[in-house]
């Protein structure tokens, strides 16, 4: 793919993505109010099943490139935390009160991860306990929100929730695709190191359509939506994807990984669950103070990668 074509895409990405989102949200909220369950509990099970992210990581694992794997998760982490995070609360002010447990489950999410990669290895029994992990955190950030039941939700979406959330999924999958391989064709001749630019281009560019899923529902009033979605994507990336990844094929984490991506990673869901603790909103200063800390940790990559 030329460059120019790249730019094409990366801009069809975009308008993908946003037309998608609110198709999403239209059958995400129908969908729940037709099953009596809390659009924030599905938000938080099904947002982080993107199988674009984990074909990246097990390709690139399978390839040679351990490197780029592990920042397919560690870098998608640290990027939905602060990134995503910080440009929704720019984009659109969220003001929500959300229980206390779902904060902190998104705060131990990377735990296990951190127990099971900071020796440089990811095993096939640490994927599987991963895996497992995975399917805990997930329970205890879903549960927690039981009680947050949409409002008030017109008829003729609810009877089309099924369809609207099914189409607003797959197009948000073609428009991440787009998205992606336009903006690896733009960094492509970029000259980095395989662990840098998965860590920090390959995760941006495979989850550039999360800030999409975040501002819309945030901008249609809906930012318990927002953040369960960011919460609920972590919790994948943060267990699920590197468990399934070193099943497949055991992992090795370098030394820039292990003691900074990795670390990072940990560290940025604790620091967006505490803002959502302490501040109970995610407004413009936040957001700011999350960008500025995801620009930081970009300008930290590249140094070390020099």
């Amino acid at each position: 793919m030329s460059t120019p074509v790249g730019l094409l895409a990366l801009l069809g990405g975009v308008v993908l993505v946003v037309l998608a989102a609110d198709a999403f949200v239209d059958g995400l909220l129908g969908v729940g109010r037709r099953l009596g369950v809390a659009p924030f509990v599905l938000t938080v099970a099904l947002s982080g099943f993107e199988t674009e992210n984990l074909a990246a990581g097990i390709a690139t694992n399978a390839k040679g490139l351990p490197g780029a794997a592990a920042g397919t998760f560690l870098g998608g982490v640290t990027f939905l935390a602060l990134g995503v995070a910080g440009l929704g609360g720019l984009i659109s002010p969220m003001h929500v009160r959300l229980p206390a447990h779902f904060a902190t489950w998104t705060a131990v999410a990377s735990l296990a991860l951190l127990a099971f990669a900071v020796d440089g290895r990811i095993s096939r029994l640490e994927g599987g306990l991963l895996v497992l992990w995975f399917v805990v955190t997930l329970v205890g950030a879903a549960r927690s929100g039981r009680g947050l039941l949409a409002g008030r939700f017109d008829e003729e979406h609810r009877r089309h929730a099924l369809p609207r959330l099914l189409g607003g999924l797959g197009l948000l999958t073609a428009g991440g695709w787009l998205l992606g391989e336009g903006l690896r064709t733009v960094v492509r001749h970029v000259g980095a190191s395989q662990t840098l630019l998965g860590n920090t281009a390959l995760a941006a560019s495979v989850e550039t359509e999360e800030l999409a899923r975040v501002a819309v529902p945030a901008r249609r009033g809906r930012p318990e939506l927002a953040l369960g979605n960011i919460a609920g994507t972590i919790i994948h990336f943060a267990a699920f994807n590197p468990g399934v990844i070193a099943l497949v094929k055991p992992l090795t984490l370098d030394h820039d990984t292990t003691t900074f991506y990795l670390p990072a990673a940990v560290v940025s869901p604790a620091v967006f669950a505490a803002l959502l603790l302490v501040r109970r909103r995610l407004g413009r200063t936040e957001g700011a103070f999350l960008v500025l800390l995801y620009a930081a940790y970009v300008v930290v990559a590249i140094v070390l990668s020099s």
